[in-house]
């Protein structure tokens, strides 16, 4: 940043992040929060209401839900529901990896998220099942298909809301052009499945949590951080997520990005908790960066909607 002559600040709090929490269905081995079926953590619905109040204080344009499985969370409806009671609102993005949605418990929530509007973000980190088995286990590619075979069926990707796949390389390399890879994802499981959805997301993969430890236990860890740090376009510094949004943890930190909150780079507002904070308070305040924010500014750029240049 110094050698471009830029500097890395927060120009408005359009979107609110929010990690519902850390257990999850799978335990997947580039997760950087390290979420599976042995955490326990999630937030509240407490700290929920501090951060309804936060985007409607804020006039927040898009909410982002993540987790772990956001959909494990308790809280999960009375939270979209009380969102779209919130007049400036115009986006709720769900964060899932599909198979979740395949288990009987949350059969029924593909049609109360259609019914709200909220657009699914789906991780799909290949349209070939050899490389999802190795990343994710066996098994979840069959409940993938079937689970985006349903979500087609009661309008997502099609007359309904957004359907966003995700795709994140499988090692320690950057991800291809977003619109090829769209491409051939929307070739592949059209021609083999019938599936259709509406954009296809590229997303680097962060050196850090499990993906860290899979590097350095291969001793990869120092050539991809070299990869990353040789890629840097500063053209990407302008674009960067975290210049338009603020995450907050399951116990309602805040931070500048998601991969902050992991690495506890927290943000030095108040306390640091979303019901003391206010959006206004954030505005142009710097943004705590390290060498894991080189997977964001490398190549194409990174997001957690997908390549920046894109």
């Amino acid at each position: 940043m110094e050698k471009s002559g830029q500097v890395l600040t927060r120009d408005s709090v359009a979107c609110l992040q929010m990690n519902l929490g850390y257990a999850c269905n799978l335990s997947c081995s580039h997760c950087h929060v390290g979420a599976g079926p042995h955490r326990t953590e999630e937030m509240s619905q407490q700290v929920m209401e501090h951060c309804l109040r936060f985007v409607e204080q804020g006039a927040v344009n898009v909410v982002d839900l993540t987790g772990g499985a956001p959909e494990m969370n308790p809280h999960l409806r009375y939270l979209i529901k009380r969102l779209r009671m919130i007049g400036s609102l115009e986006k709720i993005l769900l964060r899932s990896n599909l198979s979740i949605l395949a288990e009987a418990d949350y059969a029924d929530l593909p049609s109360f998220l259609a019914e709200n509007n909220v657009e699914i973000v789906a991780s799909m980190p290949c349209y070939l099942k050899e490389n999802v088995t190795a990343q994710r286990g066996p098994g979840v590619y069959e409940a993938n298909i079937t689970v985006l075979q349903e979500l087609n069926r009661i309008g997502y990707g099609t007359t309904g809301p957004g359907l966003h796949l995700v795709y994140n390389p499988g090692g320690d390399f950057l991800p291809g052009p977003q619109p090829a890879l769209e491409a051939a994802y929307k070739e592949h499981l059209g021609e083999r499945f019938g599936i259709t959805f509406t954009s296809l997301y590229t997303i680097t993969n962060m050196p850090i949590g499990r993906f860290r430890s899979d590097l350095e236990r291969h001793g990869q860890l120092q050539p991809y951080l070299d990869l990353l740090a040789a890629s840097f376009n500063p053209d990407n510094l302008a674009r960067v997520m975290c210049r338009n949004m603020v995450s907050v943890d399951w116990q309602g930190q805040v931070y500048d990005c998601d991969f902050n909150h992991v690495l506890r780079l927290r943000l030095d507002v108040a306390d640091g908790y979303i019901g003391n904070v206010r959006a206004d308070d954030l505005i142009g305040t710097a943004i705590a960066s390290g060498e894991h924010c080189f997977a964001c500014t490398a190549g194409a750029g990174s997001s957690c909607q997908g390549s920046l240049s894109a």
